[in-house]
């Protein structure tokens, strides 16, 4: 049933906890992807345009066109793929029915200008903030400017399930917690059980060095979605969904790679775990704001000011051979996630997306971006140093 204002539910301790965070309501779901598509089909029309980031993950887009609508990639800020919104034409911003931020890796995106555009335009703003769980706009967090705001508990807080739907609104909160419900499969004791002991296996599997053979038995099993960094695109089958009516059902191959259980009902072990995750936030918030501090001060590290340093999900140093120092890491055992190469509209085709009127940012920056762990930076720099790996120098801005 939908759970409304005052009821208690299963979820109450974890949405308290966010809700004093953001000092806004705070709706738990079992995925961040999830949140996004409630927040889209509540907040756009079945045929709308929305503007997004081309860098970001292919998931993302997925659950765009699952909600019914059309993607718009925008043109990036070549130092840390944030939206360059002085690059966006006129044109594009005519005839949008949202804007949806990405804050890539933590680094946010322009905000109180993205929300002074979207005010001017009566349209709504939704701020994907699965990374920003902690970054800041002039000392407000991201996730409260926009009309909506959906969290990642998988990244900063580690939990591997679950994430928030933020709004502005909270009257709003009986609708959206019943469109959440109407989406939501029922929980299973094996899939609990399997998440009871995941964190046991994996800590095993690297105690034992490994991990690359659990990869090699998933490639060999066909369990493995992703060979490349994007997963297979499937134009056909994708076409084929698109004929059909919006929703997460004809889009669910796509839309659950990397997170099957994406609608899954949580039960006791999962909120039990994540609560307690969610308790410990800030000192792991402190530890990435002092990794990333340490990052920004290498040659790597974007030029430009940086101020006050963000506790990034990810640091986006900049590398001529970007692939070279992912190997490089590799060999010690440093594994480099989070790759957003191509870029969206590259990987898509203008079938499926419009292309940004400026790709060659978005181009440089997923060529060169590596997603540096800051609670690994000593040993990231270490290895970067060692392998000789060369800084790359960002394309002037559009405009500049």
């Amino acid at each position: 049933m939908a759970l409304g204002v005052g009821c208690p539910t299963p979820y109450a301790a974890l949405e308290g906890l966010m809700r004093r965070r953001l000092g806004r309501e705070c709706l738990y779901v079992p995925s961040c992807r999830l949140g996004l598509y409630v927040a889209l089909r509540h907040w756009c029309p079945p045929g709308g345009r929305v503007l997004m980031s081309p860098v970001n993950d292919d998931v993302i887009m997925f659950v765009v066109l699952a909600a019914g609508l059309r993607p718009v990639q925008a043109p990036l800020d070549a130092r840390d793929g944030s939206i360059d919104l002085a690059a966006v034409p006129e044109s594009d911003w005519r005839g949008l029915s949202a804007v949806l931020t990405t804050n890539l890796y933590g680094n946010p995106d322009p905000a109180p200008e993205l929300r002074a555009r979207c005010d001017a335009l009566g349209i709504p703003l939704i701020e994907d903030a699965a990374h920003a769980i902690g970054s800041e706009v002039g000392g407000q967090a991201v996730g409260t400017f926009g009309d909506a705001a959906v969290f990642s508990l998988s990244k900063h807080v580690g939990a591997k399930t679950g994430g928030f739907l933020a709004v502005a609104d909270p009257g709003l909160r009986t609708e959206l917690a019943a469109a959440r419900d109407a989406l939501l499969e029922p929980s299973r004791l094996a899939a609990e059980l399997t998440y009871a002991v995941r964190p046991y296996a994996e800590a095993g599997v690297r105690g034992m060095r490994l991990v690359r053979a659990a990869r090699g038995l998933l490639r060999a099993a066909g369990a493995e979605e992703r060979r490349d960094i994007r997963m297979e695109l499937r134009p056909g089958d994708l076409k084929e969904a698109l004929a059909g009516e919006p929703g997460l059902g004809g889009f669910d191959s796509w839309v659950r790679v990397d997170m099957h259980r994406y609608r899954i009902t949580p039960g006791r072990v999962r909120l039990g775990r994540t609560e307690r995750l969610l308790s410990g936030l800030d000192p792991l918030l402190g530890a990435h704001r002092e990794g990333t501090r340490r990052l920004l001060g290498t040659s790597w590290a974007a030029p430009g000011p940086h101020g006050a340093a963000q506790p990034l999900f990810r640091v986006p140093l900049l590398v001529a051979d970007r692939d070279a120092a992912v190997a490089a890491l590799a060999r010690r055992r440093i594994t480099t996630g989070y790759l957003y190469d191509p870029p969206l509209d590259v990987y898509a085709g203008d079938v499926f997306t419009d292309a940004s009127p400026h790709p060659a940012p978005a181009a440089w920056f997923a060529r060169h971006a590596l997603p540096a762990d800051p609670l690994r930076a000593p040993q990231v720099i270490a290895v970067l140093s060692e392998s000789g790996a060369e800084p790359a120098s960002p394309p002037e801005r559009v405009g500049d």
